[in-house]
């Protein structure tokens, strides 16, 4: 079957004109005088989103074109001013490359399966065309309405802060972080394929378990996933599901959580603050599918409830001493 190398450019560059929907026509010069701003901010905001800065070739699209002139007019009517535009530039830039990797990579077997069938173009990128043709309005549109959903929720939670300004960006959470126990011997021992099957449930399951908890999945980094809650004991259950759909499944490895609560700063799509750092900390701590907390989480826990042991002091980095609490329902 053929397939697309670097020596056939042609179907590539007919791949690339069905995801734009158009050619790069402008330089970084051009596409600075278009839109009214200078040559140095053109060149930050496009590295915002991720993109390496072209010299002097025609590597812009009208599109691209479009987009800065759209922030160029927000900065002008006063509505931001450049530093919060990189920032917006950027947390979109991020999320849209992780998003785009991912599906191209949940993509890729689909592709295949086309190219085999009675109706292949006779490379992978035909294939692809054809299905981004196809695919392509739809998924934007399901984009918009994520977006949209996920931007309401995001307010929601700004507006149940309070109208104090000073209080935005803070709050008081349960941060739960699950880790993969030995992930790194592990690894070792599985094939690449099985390894990026093994991180995709594991992540896909503990995000069921978040959202099934009204909860919120903040990032996952492979072998781990960090996570909040508004409400402990929803903590506490989001950390007793994940052990239940990982750690007690025998075809999964071994987890292990840790559970910290206080208060945390909340920017950009992350979270910061001790409780951040203190639930990543328990994780050494915790046994193999056990939940670990700390004494805050501890004394907010309905003593009718659960039932919590004191552990033993031990140094935790960051903290000194700590005496973190193993914790389990009547």
């Amino acid at each position: 079957m053929p397939d697309l190398t670097p020596g056939t450019p042609e179907p590539e560059e007919e791949l690339h004109r069905t995801i734009l929907g158009e050619d790069p026509v402008y330089s970084a010069d051009e596409v600075a005088v278009a839109a009214g701003i200078g040559l140095d901010e053109t060149r930050r905001l496009w590295r915002a989103l991720g993109f390496p800065e072209s010299g002097d070739e025609a590597a812009y699209t009208p599109s691209d074109l479009r987009a800065l002139g759209t922030l160029v007019e927000g900065i002008r009517a006063g509505l931001f001013d450049l530093d919060l535009a990189v920032n917006i530039t950027r947390a979109v830039g991020q999320n849209m490359a992780r998003l785009a990797d991912w599906e191209v990579a949940a993509m890729v077997n689909r592709i295949d399966e086309l190219e085999l069938g009675a109706d292949a173009t006779g490379t992978r990128a035909g294939s692809a065309r054809r299905f981004l043709e196809h695919f392509g309005q739809p998924f934007e549109e399901l984009l918009i309405y994520a977006w949209r959903r996920h931007l309401a929720a995001a307010v929601a939670r700004i507006e149940a802060l309070g109208a104090d300004e000073e209080d935005l960006h803070t709050t008081t959470l349960s941060v739960g972080f699950a880790d993969i126990v030995s992930f790194t011997a592990l690894s070792n021992q599985l094939t690449e394929e099985r390894i990026g099957d093994l991180v995709e449930l594991f992540e896909s399951r503990c995000a069921d378990v978040v959202a099934i908890q009204r909860g919120r999945v903040i990032k996952s980094i492979g072998d781990s996933v960090l996570f909040v809650n508004d409400d402990p004991v929803r903590a506490y259950d989001t950390a007793e599901g994940i052990i239940n759909v990982i750690g007690r499944d025998q075809r999964m490895p071994d987890v292990r959580v840790g559970l910290a609560t206080g208060s945390v700063v909340m920017r950009l799509g992350d979270v910061f603050g001790p409780p951040v750092n203190m639930a990543a900390r328990l994780t050494a701590v915790a046994r193999r599918n056990r939940i670990i907390i700390d004494a805050t989480t501890a004394e907010l826990l309905p003593s009718d409830q659960f039932e919590t042991r004191r552990l033993p002091g031990r140094p935790v980095r960051g903290f000194g001493i700590v005496e973190p609490l193993a914790v389990r329902r009547h």
